[in-house]
């Protein structure tokens, strides 16, 4: 089976999150269980300078706004994976991050831009970008590549079934509707039973209609985004989908997230051989300045540091877990309120906290190495992938019950710990509150050295590699293509 991945981002050449690391992983994944993958990616300075072997496949001249498009086809670095490279210099190479510019405003001609991306995929769909190759398969992964479903639908005949993952519902690709031309698109799309969203062009409303099978990065939330609280004003879209929506957990690649491998830490460690872990914890301390205090319950963050991930429920929380002996390790960086408030809370509790405002990978492993929890406090969360990185690491997570977080962390109640299948701390309300008693109640566990012991076992033998979504995302496929060729 030949399936093109179609996306913003990938992992380590542009990354703003866990989409990055999916589109790294499941191409991977998916050829190593017996399919034809190739991505599909923006010709962003990063990746221009990164992929190797490039060469044209197509001259395709001026389009959406740039004077001058040409596909490349080349290979990743590392996995050697073939890559089609959309080298367009106006829209693409630029500063900034794929989505903003320097001050963190969105770039007004995104539509053009993303629109490209959705357009050259439907035609290597269709055999005329490159004629050597052409996929039974395109896998749109959030609102930047959603219009690859709308431009295969509307430009048959293209025998390719299309699959569109939602990453986060709550970025959707809004647009003024004035900018409708850009797009080439039928008029009659215009409406409420295409792209039109209150009066605006929505990319993700692109995908959630007109892909054959519909995916989010987890079962819990492929059913919250069907409800009002979760749906972000498209719920009734995506109950209207029925069966086509799937939920399919997201996997992490566990040979570069692995501490019995791992290069970034002080020493190597695994569930045979935990002792190593002691000492990235107080190597971890060292580096960042913090109390080398044994008995404390050493806690990190590794985030976009943004309101939906509940960031502002830790910083609530943060005195009082700093008085009852908590440590608290920070990385991210995102709303200005909240990088201003933890650079303040780190001034008021010095070798107590310590926040790193940007992202470093090699920091990020130390980080939940080094830690004894990981939090992911969110208000919602697809499937989150840290907390997948903490069970790997015996980093236990302490999570709000939502999305992925509640499909992959099993809390430390009475009977989960007698079944032996703890393996963190979940906790219910959105509140500083209840963010503060989970944290308390994982100290309160550190303290017993063999229960903590267990849990740490318990949690680093989960299965979280990409095996099993690969299988379920090829099976998934066959689906889709079933459907398409029965229509």
């Amino acid at each position: 089976m030949k399936v093109l991945h179609v996306a913003a981002e990938v992992f380590p050449l542009v990354k703003t999150g866990g989409l990055a690391d999916v589109v790294a992983a499941l191409p991977a994944a998916l050829a190593a269980q017996g399919a034809d993958v190739r991505l599909l990616l923006p010709g962003f300075p990063a990746v221009l300078e990164s992929v190797q072997g490039a060469r044209t496949v197509i001259e395709i001249g001026a389009c959406f706004g740039a004077l001058h498009v040409r596909l490349l086809l080349a290979r990743m670095p590392g996995t050697q994976l073939p890559v089609y490279v959309i080298d367009a210099p106006y829209l693409f190479r630029r500063g900034g991050s794929p989505y903003q510019d320097g001050r963190g405003e969105e770039w007004p001609d995104n539509l053009q831009r993303f629109a490209l991306l959705g357009w050259l995929a439907a035609h290597l769909a269709g055999g005329d970008a490159d004629p050597d190759w052409a996929p039974d398969i395109v896998h749109a992964h959030d609102w930047h590549a959603a219009m690859a479903c709308a431009y295969v639908a509307e430009h048959p005949p293209t025998p390719a079934a299309t699959v569109f993952t939602v990453h986060n519902l709550a970025y959707q690709g809004l647009f003024p509707m004035h900018d409708w031309p850009s797009l080439g698109l039928a008029t009659r799309l215009m409406s409420p039973a295409g792209l039109e969203y209150h009066g605006q062009l929505s990319f993700m409303k692109a995908g959630l209609k007109f892909a054959d099978q519909v995916t989010t990065v987890s079962p819990n939330y492929a059913r919250e985004i069907a409800t009002y609280e979760f749906g972000c004003g498209l719920d009734g879209v995506i109950r209207g989908r029925g069966e086509a929506v799937t939920g399919v957990l997201n996997g992490i690649d566990d040979a570069v997230w692995n501490p019995a491998t791992d290069p970034a830490l002080a020493e190597l460690y695994d569930a045979e051989r935990p002792a190593g872990k002691q000492t990235c914890r107080r190597a971890l301390q060292a580096e960042l300045g913090l109390d080398r205090d044994d008995s404390a319950l050493l806690l990190t963050v590794v985030s976009r540091l943004t309101s939906q991930k509940g960031l502002d429920l830790v910083l609530a929380a943060l005195p009082a877990l700093v008085q009852s002996g908590v440590q608290l390790t920070v990385q991210g960086e995102g709303e200005p309120a909240l990088q201003a408030a933890f650079q303040m809370a780190m001034s008021s509790h010095p070798g107590r906290v310590h926040v790193h405002l940007g992202y470093d990978e090699a920091r990020a492993h130390r980080l939940i190495a080094g830690a004894d929890a990981i939090a992911v406090p969110s208000r919602f969360e697809p499937c989150g992938l840290t907390q997948l990185y903490g069970l790997r690491y015996g980093t236990l997570p302490i999570v709000r019950r939502v999305g992925g977080l509640a499909d992959t962390v099993t809390d430390a109640s009475p009977k989960a710990l007698a079944e032996g299948t703890a393996t963190g701390f979940t906790f219910d309300a959105a509140t500083p509150v209840a963010f503060e008693k989970a944290v308390l109640r994982a100290a309160e566990m550190r303290a017993d050295a063999a229960a903590w012991r267990g849990m740490m076992r318990t949690a680093m033998a989960r299965q979280s590699s990409w095996a099993g979504p690969a299988k379920a995302y090829l099976d998934l496929y066959r689906k889709a293509l079933k459907a398409r060729q029965e229509r």
